[in-house]
């Protein structure tokens, strides 16, 4: 079987989500960082329902910074693991201390509290910052195998994949695009494969393709012979 050329297969893809916003509601890197903590094992509806809130009470790192876990966690609380996380946002905010402090690389990002790659890669994107890898959320993990570009359920090992397939300039894009496939058109169940600019080159798409009764006709014939 010809190996597919990645690098040119991903373009339609790529274009069709270029540069779309995450769909996690922010407008300060701050509220992005924030959002992305509290969206772990979490759904984007229900952090985006409860965010508002949180935002006017506490506006910026600075506010954040100086409330307590108490004053914090009503506005939280219906979200999963809330207690942890407000943990974690109250020792990013006491790091960082003020939103001119916020980090701009993967290596610092990573070292606060309830961030890791994934988390990392997507604050970068959403700041418009140079990609040093790719965004692997689970619908990544669950479309990318789909698709044939990678293979397994490791985070990591699918980062990996996908970078050693992809170009580099395009690593900022490639998993948030992926990402909005799954959410859109590569569904769970009952995918719209006749929707999809990937249907191609996607192995999953393949085996849903019925040959043909001439077809079948064919090589039930041959087998006969």
């Amino acid at each position: 079987m010809k190996a597919v050329n990645w690098k040119k297969e991903l373009q339609p893809l790529l274009q069709k989500y270029r540069g779309k916003k995450h769909p996690l509601d922010h407008r300060t890197p701050y509220e992005l960082i924030v959002a992305v903590v509290l969206s772990a094992q979490d759904s984007d509806r229900n952090i985006n329902k409860l965010s508002p809130a949180l935002f006017n009470a506490f506006p910026d790192m600075a506010a954040l910074a100086a409330a307590d876990a108490d004053s914090v966690i009503p506005f939280v609380q219906k979200v999963l693991g809330h207690r942890k996380k407000t943990g974690w946002l109250l020792e990013i905010a006491r790091t960082i201390k003020e939103d001119k402090n916020i980090p701009t690389t993967l290596e610092e990002l990573t070292k606060l509290p309830g961030i890791g790659r994934k988390s990392a890669n997507v604050i970068l994107r959403e700041m418009g910052q140079p990609a040093v890898g790719i965004i692997v959320d689970l619908h990544v993990v669950r479309v990318a195998p789909r698709l044939g570009i990678a293979q397994g359920t490791d985070p990591k090992k699918l980062e990996k994949q996908l970078m050693d397939a992809t170009d580099p300039k395009d690593w900022g894009e490639v998993g948030m695009a992926i990402s909005f496939l799954g959410r859109e058109i590569c569904r769970p169940s009952n995918p719209k494969c006749e929707e999809c600019v990937m249907r191609k080159v996607c192995i999953y798409t393949k085996t849903l393709v019925k040959p043909s009764k001439a077809a079948t006709k064919k090589k039930a014939t041959s087998k006969k012979k």
